[in-house]
């Protein structure tokens, strides 16, 4: 791998997870895995009335490329609706594919660049994305059951 792909900013942030820890009462989870490196992130939401995530809870068993993404995805998700969540979902999935060349405004994303050139590494980057739009849409799912 190259050292600009696992970079001090990387290896910073995935050192420093926010909301590093699984939620006692979630109103929705969701649990990713990456088959190529078994890359693990298990997100837990609380939502608000407007939809919106209260409250979040990360368990992540990750590649530091995974943590990293997570730590960028933690630290700005509170207060984000599931379009919102969908739309970096799926903006971060198409850049990393190369179907775009801008990362989108997601706050740090951009430092996913040198990884495009490792497809091998993208699932682990894409899990916690994936598994926060899919905790929200549970949530959301859970409150229209009840």
């Amino acid at each position: 791998m190259s050292a600009d792909l696992y970079n001090p900013t990387i290896l910073r942030l995935a050192a420093t997870i926010p909301h590093h820890a699984r939620l006692p009462d979630p109103q929705g989870s969701a649990a990713k895995r990456s088959p190529i490196c078994g890359s693990r992130v298990t997100v837990d939401v609380r939502i608000d009335d407007d939809g919106r995530i209260s409250a979040l809870g990360l368990e992540v068993r990750a590649c530091a490329l995974g943590q990293a993404s997570a730590s960028l995805m933690g630290a700005h998700a509170i207060g984000r609706s599931l379009d919102e969540l969908e739309g970096a979902r799926d903006v971060l999935t198409a850049f990393l594919a190369g179907e775009r060349a801008d990362p989108g405004d997601w706050p740090g994303i951009e430092i996913f660049l040198p990884a495009v050139a490792y497809p091998a590494r993208h699932a682990s980057i894409r899990l916690a994305f994936e598994g926060v739009a899919e905790a929200v849409a549970a949530a959301r799912a859970a409150r229209v059951a009840a």
